[in-house]
């Protein structure tokens, strides 16, 4: 009996030292080539840094990180399929990515059906609404996006706006949280036009947002290369009269070298990492930005953009959950997820709920104006 007790003993010992010599497994999903590569390179960098700096510290729970990384292309189809790939083969214990919204909504059903924690860094608002058990998000919303927008036209006695939105999942919903919260401050949209992901002009519709009868300013809700387009071409024209905002999809120094000296005086939301510098001492970000900015240009030898914010946000949060949870149980890391409060990211303080799977109100936006070829916050 006894030596069956000693030997039960140590196979549980044993079985513990394997466990705890196992990596744990993020997985992650991101467009780094393609259209969407605005986006996903820096993703990719930031999560490949901090798995590093994470591990050389200790890692989590006395494991390393262990990521396992794939390239969608900017292809949808592409995401679901090396979803697949990391839930079926690479057996992951949690995944990031989802870059785009096209790429999230390709995988919802997927993190869903094999109850995987999963953390999208895509901006619709139809990633968290209605909310899905397994699924959360980091960036702000296309609708926050718009809200913010117009508060400041609204401050600037803009009424009638031209909107140039584009035909991705991205876009799509932009166009339609723009629709909807539009009346609520008092905005008209005098012009509803759009351009295709990888179309090279728009003058044809920003001539026609300029012929409207009253038209006050623009606005273009893309992401990637499409809106730095669409904003040299504003400049061809000689529309400067008419104030450009820009939506949080292209919240990156990249927009403005892409854009060059038509980009003067754009505005749009972003999170606190573009104005870093100009944030108070006392700013509940102001240690997280500064710091991701040294660790990130130490790194790589350039600026980060928000992008690859929102998905340190996302391990910071992975890594806080599984902590709390005290293990990789994928019930209790979603619940522990769920229930992360005061949690300082560079999009914001994150706060989630049951019914809230972002955990970011409209207060983590900061309005800012391209001036100098810099970002600057608008006072």
């Amino acid at each position: 009996m006894r030596n069956a007790v000693i030997a039960a003993s140590l196979a549980l010992t044993l079985n513990a030292a394997v466990n705890a010599a196992e990596p744990i497994k993020i997985g992650s999903v991101l467009s780094v080539t393609g259209t969407a590569a605005f986006l996903g390179d820096p993703e990719l960098k930031t999560l490949q840094v901090y798995v590093d700096k994470i591990n050389a510290d200790g890692g989590v729970l006395g494991r390393k990180l262990q990521l396992i990384s794939y390239d969608d292309a900017s292809d949808a189809g592409k995401a679901n399929g090396f979803t697949k790939r990391l839930i079926e083969a690479d057996k992951v214990d949690f995944i990031i990515g989802g870059t785009t919204t096209g790429a999230t909504m390709a995988m919802v059903p997927l993190v869903q059906k094999a109850t995987i924690p999963f953390i999208s860094l895509s901006g619709a608002v139809v990633v968290v609404e209605p909310v899905k058990k397994w699924v959360f998000k980091t960036s702000h919303t296309d609708r926050m996006a718009a809200e913010k927008i117009f508060e400041d036209m609204k401050k600037r006695g803009l009424s009638k706006v031209g909107l140039l939105s584009e035909t991705s999942g991205f876009g799509q919903s932009g166009r339609k949280e723009t629709q909807s919260v539009a009346a609520q401050y008092g905005i008209t949209l005098v012009s509803d036009e759009t351009y295709g992901q990888k179309d090279t002009d728009m003058t044809a519709q920003l001539t026609k947002i300029k012929g409207q009868p009253g038209v006050q300013a623009i606005l273009v809700f893309g992401l990637g290369q499409g809106p730095a387009v669409a904003t040299k071409n504003y400049g061809q024209l000689g529309m400067h009269a008419l104030p450009l905002y820009q939506s949080h999809g292209v919240a990156s120094e990249e927009y403005i070298r892409l854009a060059g000296v038509a980009a003067e005086g754009v505005r749009l939301p972003a999170p606190a990492l573009l104005i870093a510098d100009a944030l108070p001492a006392a700013d509940a970000q102001k240690a997280i930005v500064t710091s991701y900015r040294k660790t990130y240009r130490d790194r790589y030898k350039v600026e980060p953009s928000s992008f690859g914010g929102y998905a340190l946000d996302a391990l910071t949060l992975a890594v806080d959950a599984i902590k709390r949870a005290g293990s990789t149980d994928k019930e209790k890391v979603r619940d522990a997820l769920e229930t992360a409060r005061g949690v300082a990211g560079t999009a914001g303080v994150i706060n989630m709920s049951a019914k809230d799977h972002m955990g970011l109100d409209l207060s983590a936006f900061r309005m800012v104006e391209a001036k100098g070829g810099k970002w600057q916050p608008v006072n």
